[in-house]
């Protein structure tokens, strides 16, 4: 175990440690933003009507906003939340800046990989609709041993972030309710396995109730802490850009610590690039690749700069006095606590956080079956992987482990790699696909 632990940290270092995952999410942002001109600002009205359009799903594939659910599940889940306060916590408050050049840049990555997703996908022999980047890999580039090192890493960092998920929820009920780790994780894991076992996967019908209800829910407390305490936004606002440039993060050599935290927690939040949400994507029923590209670029906004911002404001707007010394999801509990009171903050913080986790679980375990799907599509193995998903959720649910946090980071890394590495010579697909697009809405527009 230990040599394991040495070898993820040694990698790690390498991966996040000399900024090359940094340096590769920023080019690719960049790339992506300007080779389909901004798409992220040009079609952003345009995203919300896909959106809101009701669909007329019939089929057995997910309609847009299932596939929207999904990713937006596992987006707005724990890396929102445990993800926030990491990066406030080691980077100060200018990470919180640094989160959303992620995502705005992110935005235009997650829309081509997206496409590419729907492109080459393929249908299973009950005309449902699977891919991701496996099968871009696999169908756009020929590379079939590319898409399995992908469902590999995938696994390795799923494995990880299950865990950690787990884990946050029982340790929030434990705080807020007294309830034992085992007793909250078996709670836990049995409600999931209802959900993911039987004749047919529940997932997208739970989810597609779940994340609208959890998203307004959280969203509304944390308006109410704005405006409680309106008058202070201005220089929390100044103090994120502050330290996100400041002159004292530089003289202590710690500019590239709040850099670095926004990056890792800002991707481990929203997904742009790893190529886990093309995995839900590429099931959506839609007339052409482009509208769920454009559906998937907004999720990526409404992560970062709706959720993530909201639970960096609530951390901000809290006395320093109040948390000093705190860390993890202790921070953000205590957070609450000072602006909703000692009882209602400990159960708002524990409910929400379970809604966020709980959703993250299932979206997870949604990837995990797309990517077994591509390995073989024997009912074993679908089998297998969910009893697996089973055992990391209960596992990790009664004992944190540290080690967890960095074989997800690992996992994650390596996924952007192998992505990222089918995304940029498939590209000039998606950008082709997106001109095509647009082509055909200038003519519905001047009607």
């Amino acid at each position: 175990m230990f040599i394991l632990e040495s070898l993820v940290n040694f990698l790690n270092s390498i991966l996040w440690g000399k900024n090359l995952l940094v340096v590769l999410l920023i080019f690719s942002g960049v790339f992506f933003t300007f080779k389909t001109n901004f798409v992220q600002l040009r079609f952003l009205k345009h995203m919300l009507v896909l959106l809101t359009t009701k669909s007329n799903n019939n089929s057995e594939n997910l309609s847009p906003f299932q596939a929207f659910c999904i990713s937006t599940a596992t987006r707005v889940g724990a890396g929102n939340l445990a993800g926030v306060v990491s990066a406030i916590s080691i980077g100060g408050a200018g990470a919180v800046f640094w989160m959303w050049v992620v995502a705005f840049l992110g935005s235009a990555t997650a829309f081509v990989e997206t496409t590419l997703a729907l492109i080459f996908r393929e249908k299973d022999k009950n005309g449902q609709f699977f891919g991701g980047p496996c099968f871009f890999l696999k169908n756009g580039l020929g590379k079939k041993s590319w898409g399995i090192a992908f469902v590999i890493t995938g696994i390795i960092c799923w494995a990880g972030v299950l865990q950690v998920v787990s884990n946050s929820v029982t340790e929030s009920f434990n705080v807020a309710f007294n309830l034992s780790p085992l007793m909250v994780s078996g709670v836990l894991t049995l409600m999931a396995a209802l959900i993911i076992f039987g004749k047919t996967d529940k997932t997208a019908k739970v989810l597609d109730k779940i994340v609208p209800v959890m998203a307004v829910l959280y969203l509304s407390i944390v308006f109410f802490i704005i405006i409680k305490n309106f008058s202070l936004l201005p220089s929390v606002f100044s103090q994120i850009i502050s330290e996100a440039f400041g002159i004292r993060q530089g003289i202590g050599g710690t500019i590239g610590a709040v850099i670095m935290q926004g990056v890792k927690r800002g991707l481990f939040s929203n997904e742009a690039g790893t190529g886990s949400a093309p995995c839900a994507a590429a099931s959506a029923n839609v007339s052409h690749p482009v509208e769920q590209g454009l559906i998937q670029s907004l999720g990526v906004f409404v992560d970062t700069f709706v959720i993530c911002t909201a639970t960096a404001l609530v951390m901000l707007l809290t006395d320093s006095s109040a948390v000093e010394g705190l860390g993890g999801m202790e921070l953000l509990q205590k957070s609450f606590n000072f602006h909703l009171g000692s009882t209602f903050g400990e159960i708002f913080v524990a409910v929400i956080l379970f809604l966020f986790c709980f959703s993250t679980l299932l979206g997870i375990c949604f990837y995990g079956k797309v990517n077994v799907k591509f390995l073989t599509e024997k009912e074993w193995a679908q089998t297998t992987f969910k009893i697996f998903a089973l055992c990391m959720i209960f596992i990790g649910g009664i004992q944190q482990n540290l080690f967890m946090w960095n074989l997800a980071d690992l996992g994650l890394a390596l996924m952007t790699i192998i992505n990222l590495s089918g995304v940029f010579p498939l590209s000039e697909i998606a950008f082709n696909s997106l001109k095509e697009y647009q082509n055909r809405l200038i003519p519905i527009k001047a009607q």
